[in-house]
């Protein structure tokens, strides 16, 4: 298990950029043909994994920042708030349908527009890492690297998203489709509507989104190493 575990990891190193070639020559000299059997020290497994988690944790901002990044991918697009989902179908029955869609356009271009913030806390999260960190993450379950992340920085993520979102929800238009969204509807006879803190659901949708998609990348990884793995990969540690 630890030796497919060492192989995932530096899978990592090789699919997330050719520019690790050689940091992993290196890794190579420096393990010689005994690597498969005195394993890694610990400098080496931090230094592999922070290499391979920094260009993975970019790939998911660069892949969730750019348009329709939230908007077009159903696992992590910001729907309606349940409070309001009242609203929604109201107004789709009374023709405005283009209030609704909208919106929620809106509330998915915030989410892209801030979630390049995310990418300094990360590269602080692996910074910090130690190699007991290393170790768990490689060691873990399918999403390990995903909730070191979490429980590292969401507190922090939330407070800096939060004004990032209220930013770019002014920017997008976000609380003038809403305000328009919710005139319609409070226009029609006996309607009233709950108030919801729109910062607060788009903030929590945005990180949600955010590491979902991480876990989805971690998850490939854990999963399918046999794709990653190169011939010399298979020299160096031969048949699991």
């Amino acid at each position: 298990m630890k030796k497919k575990n060492i192989v995932i990891m530096l899978a990592l190193v090789l699919t997330a950029s050719t520019t690790y070639g050689g940091f992993l020559s290196n890794l190579f000299k420096k393990g010689g043909g005994g690597v498969s059997k005195t394993g890694l020290d610990e400098s080496t497994v931090i230094s592999g994994l922070k290499e391979a988690l920094s260009v993975a944790t970019d790939k998911t901002i660069a892949s969730v920042s750019s348009l329709d990044g939230y908007f077009a991918n159903k696992a992590i697009k910001i729907l309606m708030p349940e409070k309001i989902q009242k609203v929604a179908d109201t107004l789709g029955k009374f023709g405005f349908q283009k209030q609704v869609d909208d919106f929620v356009l809106s509330m998915n271009r915030a989410a892209e527009k801030a979630a390049p913030v995310a990418r300094e806390y990360f590269v602080d999260a692996i910074k910090q890492m130690t190699f007991k960190d290393a170790m768990k993450i490689l060691d873990g379950g399918d999403t390990a690297a995903t909730d070191f992340f979490r429980k590292k920085t969401y507190n922090k993520l939330y407070d800096s998203f939060k004004p990032t979102i209220s930013d770019s929800m002014n920017q997008v238009g976000v609380t003038n489709y809403y305000k328009d969204m919710m005139g319609k509807f409070t226009a029609i006879p006996f309607m009233k509507a709950e108030s919801i803190d729109l910062d607060d659901y788009v903030t929590n949708k945005a990180l949600d989104g955010l590491f979902y998609m991480v876990g989805e990348e971690e998850k490939n990884i854990r999963k399918n190493p046999a794709a990653r793995v190169t011939d010399l990969l298979k020299e160096v540690f031969g048949k699991n």
